[in-house]
């Protein structure tokens, strides 16, 4: 199976949206670093995040929000935050 940009940008947005730990993103990447063909014209670009993301889990690298916008930015992608007033859409519910 390629590996594509698609395929990475979702698993970056997989753990923003809390839909995978950091754990799970981690052990996904380090298999797919071991088994993954990526896209021949996006080689080096899938190859690294892929790799940096394998290394999330160890303290000295970790992985920050902006990681995650410049990881995603490099796939393509355009991050953006919605913060909403957990009060107010609590009593639109009701």
């Amino acid at each position: 199976m390629k590996l594509t940009r698609k395929d990475v940008a979702q698993r970056i947005i997989d753990y923003l949206h809390h839909r995978i730990t950091l754990a799970e993103l981690v052990d996904w990447a380090e298999n797919i670093m071991m088994e993954a063909d990526f896209e021949n014209h996006d080689f080096e670009t899938l190859r690294d995040i892929v790799s940096r993301l394998g290394l999330a889990d160890v303290k000295a690298f970790g992985m920050s929000w902006e990681d995650c916008e410049y990881f995603l930015s490099r796939l393509g992608y355009q991050a953006q935050v919605i913060v909403r007033d957990s009060a107010t859409m609590a009593s639109a519910e009701n």
